[in-house]
């Protein structure tokens, strides 16, 4: 009995971590990912999937656990700038890049959270971390002087540092994505730079 019991329990473990996997994989192909594809990568049913996770937005939330890089790996390239401007050009232009490469999970996420705002808080993301860090060297400057400019500009930015901005530009826009790409980081850059005017 007890035999059969943790035969049961191993296996429950083995299709649940197939199915975050398979989440994981497809997270990582920039493709559509939905709980049906999910189901098929980790040659499971859907309804088996549902029944481990009750949403796709939590199985998202779980499989991409620990995917994300920190600011500071993010930034890396940048460490040794104070400049917030350069800073700031380069947070923009790894996330949105990220979130291109990624773009069906990104916007499985968006959509989960639009129908559920009270989740959004869940919503795994970079954003305001990446703005915190590359701004990080104003904190002793316009943070000292005015810290309500640094917090505006913080808010200025998380508006167009942003998968929602780049969207809107590539499928509302209809711009390229290098071009919206261009334009988020020319957008964030100005803000930044009116800022320290």
């Amino acid at each position: 009995m007890t035999q059969t019991t943790g035969g049961r329990v191993n296996q429950k473990t083995r299709t649940r971590n197939a199915i975050v996997q398979a989440a994981a994989e497809l997270s990582r192909t920039g493709r559509e990912v939905s709980m049906s594809e999910v189901a098929k990568v980790a040659l499971v049913s859907e309804a088996t999937a549902y029944r481990y996770f009750p949403d796709l937005a939590s199985l998202l939330r779980e499989a991409i656990a620990g995917q994300l890089p920190s600011p500071e790996e993010a930034l890396a390239p940048v460490a040794d700038s104070v400049d917030p401007v350069v800073r700031v050009a380069a947070a923009t232009e790894f996330l949105l890049r990220h979130v291109l490469a990624r773009q069906g999970v990104v916007r499985a996420m968006i959509a989960a959270t639009i129908v559920r705002p009270e989740q959004a808080h869940a919503r795994p993301g970079m954003r305001f971390g990446l703005i915190d860090y590359a701004l990080a060297p104003l904190a002793g400057t316009l943070g000292g002087r005015d810290p309500g400019a640094l917090a505006q500009l913080k808010n200025d930015l998380a508006v167009v540092v942003a998968a929602e901005a780049l969207f809107a530009l590539i499928d509302l826009h209809g711009m390229a994505p290098e071009a919206a790409i261009a334009s988020i980081v020319h957008t964030a850059t100005t803000l930044t730079r009116a800022a320290l005017a």
